[in-house]
């Protein structure tokens, strides 16, 4: 493995870490936190204060992420190619990270829309209907970027152990199974 494969992958996964744990934190604890303010109008602002300082960051992580991606498949096409266990894990890869950006797309557009209807609920009851509802979708979506991006630190721990050796550092040694 080289130094350019070494620092594609660890730019991978530290970039996906950083999606993953921002997009949990935002459903553990900031969402939750913004639940304090007074008025659907304050909540709504400490959300969107939260997600807007955190919006570039998650943004340059995701695009990172994607072109790291390209890279390692390019680096390893002939094993993506003719190793079907990789071939598949690679497909279902591809398919979780579509599901994320998906999710993370739709969470970005109801959070904005929510705020919208939030600030204008005390003064509008169809804004007060619409934020209740958009607040309902968000409470499962916001668990949808967390899950795939999850999904997808699994399937690197995957696609890594398939690289490594026979024996593993907790496997036993063969020399010690032969004197049995």
């Amino acid at each position: 493995m080289t130094a350019y494969s070494t620092a594609v992958r660890a730019l991978h996964l530290v970039t996906n870490a950083a999606w993953f744990g921002g997009s949990l934190m935002g459903a553990v604890g900031l969402n939750p936190a913004s639940r304090e303010g007074d008025t659907a109008k304050e909540r709504s602002e400490i959300a969107d204060a939260g997600w807007t300082k955190w919006g570039p960051v998650q943004g340059a992580a995701i695009g990172l992420h994607l072109l790291s991606g390209l890279a390692i498949v390019a680096d390893n096409r002939r094993r993506t190619l003719t190793h079907p266990p990789t071939t598949a894990a690679v497909v279902l890869k591809t398919t979780l990270t579509g599901a994320a950006l998906a999710a993370s797309g739709a969470a970005y557009l109801q959070g904005a829309k929510l705020g919208e209807a939030a600030e204008q609920a005390e003064l509008n009851p169809h804004a007060r209907r619409q934020a209740q509802e958009l607040s309902q979708r968000m409470r499962w979506l916001q668990w949808a970027t967390p899950v795939t991006t999850g999904g997808l630190l699994v399937l690197d721990a995957y696609l890594g152990e398939q690289q490594r050796g026979v024996a593993g550092l907790l496997d036993r040694p063969t020399s010690l199974l032969r004197r049995k």
